[in-house]
């Protein structure tokens, strides 16, 4: 782990990708990969799908939470707070904005540049998933592990599934592959154990007595806190899981209308950058004071509370089960499921919500060529599926 001096620069390489992650969770750790595995070289494969493995146990949004450890094992907690802050800005100022009146731009889906978004999303993943397929899936076993995790997934694409598929991984793993601790691959950085410990049983204090306390006072930002803070506790699979939740803490008590509600999380699909970012939405366009700015932050800040504090609780222990044969033999069948998860999920939303049309299809194999085969930094295929996009629809 480098210093907290090292915060300014995970804070500049967050906001970039804030700027340009289009394409939901899936990928966004495709563009973490590309950038700090592939070519800043913060950490191994490896290591990378460790952590990736570690937050789809943890409730949460998984890609802000690998990019709040990105920034930890960087920079320290200055740098994990720095990375959660460059990758969530940019969408929460446009959530923000858009709650205060951005709306009457119309409907952005079927915008042609925002379309062209989504298909390099396409290429990205595809990528992600070559490469990872390449490192984590070398021999038979493993392969075959991920084609049935992939198959799994898609005939059973719930929450619940997705955990499933990972616990059947580490499972097969352990008893099927070699047990054999690689200590070159399993240095992370962590908290102490104490930290660990204290986090964990801060984020249980916050999460039972947080409603104990507003109930209480009847006051409605420590309502607005634990609504929020509870929303970002409980959610499993990914960002949209926690559309039930937070609709269900803020229609039916009356803090905002449900066309409302809706709208934003349609404008949330439009913005690059974590989907936990409808959260600021919601505190600014809420009736209840406080409202605005104020809310939104309130909101924002509530939401992931619960990923800072997990990952301080999770990190120590990971890496002393990491150093384990057995632990490392189930990790390695872990990980070879992440794989057939990524591969599932390049199925299904990535691929069939921008792939319509045999145009779409061009696009996308050219893109995944810049990337794969000509090495073009993906923010440049960004705007190549962009301007391509532009191109073709007014063709």
């Amino acid at each position: 782990m480098k210093t907290q001096a090292g915060a300014p620069e995970v804070f500049l390489s967050f906001l970039r990708l804030g700027l340009t992650s289009f394409g939901g969770p899936v990928a966004h750790l495709s563009y973490f990969r590309a950038e700090f595995v592939g070519r800043r070289k913060w950490l191994d494969e490896a290591a990378y799908a460790d952590l990736i493995s570690l937050c789809q146990f943890l409730p949460g949004p998984a890609s802000s939470q690998i990019a709040i450890a990105l920034g930890y094992f960087r920079a320290g907690y200055a740098g994990g707070l720095a990375a959660w802050l460059g990758f969530t800005l940019p969408s929460a100022v446009a959530m923000v904005a858009f709650a205060y009146g951005v709306g009457q731009m119309g409907d952005l889906s079927h915008v042609a540049w925002l379309h062209g978004l989504k298909i390099v999303a396409v290429a990205v993943v595809a990528q992600a998933v070559r490469a990872m397929a390449q490192r984590l899936c070398p021999d038979r076993i493993r392969a075959a592990l991920a084609l049935a995790a992939a198959a799994l997934m898609l005939a059973f694409p719930t929450a619940g599934g997705q955990i499933g598929v990972l616990v059947a991984g580490g499972l097969i793993g352990w008893a099927f592959l070699p047990a054999e601790a690689d200590l070159r691959a399993i240095a992370m950085p962590a908290p102490s154990q104490a930290a660990g410990v204290a986090a964990g049983v801060a984020f249980v204090v916050l999460l039972f007595g947080l409603p104990l306390l507003a109930d209480a006072t009847s006051n409605h930002a420590l309502a607005l806190f634990s609504a929020f803070y509870r929303a970002g506790s409980l959610v499993f699979g990914g960002g949209h899981v926690v559309l039930p939740l937070l609709q269900q803490a803020v229609v039916p008590p009356g803090w905002i209308g449900n066309d409302a509600f809706l709208a934003g999380y349609g404008a949330a699909q439009a913005v690059p950058g974590p989907l936990f970012t409808f959260a600021a939405y919601l505190g600014a366009a809420m009736r209840p004071t406080p409202n605005g700015g104020v809310g939104a932050l309130i909101a924002l800040i509530a939401i992931y509370l619960p990923s800072f504090l997990l990952l301080i609780a999770a990190l120590p222990f990971w890496g002393v089960l990491r150093q384990r044969a057995a632990a490392q033999a189930a990790l390695k069948g872990v990980n070879a499921a992440v794989v057939g998860l990524l591969l599932a999920a390049l199925c299904t939303p990535v691929w069939t919500s921008a792939i319509f049309t045999p145009a779409d299809f061009g696009l996308a194999l050219a893109a995944f060529l810049l990337l794969t085969f000509w090495q073009i930094p993906p923010w440049l295929v960004v705007i190549f599926g962009a301007l391509g996009a532009e191109i073709l629809a007014r063709l």
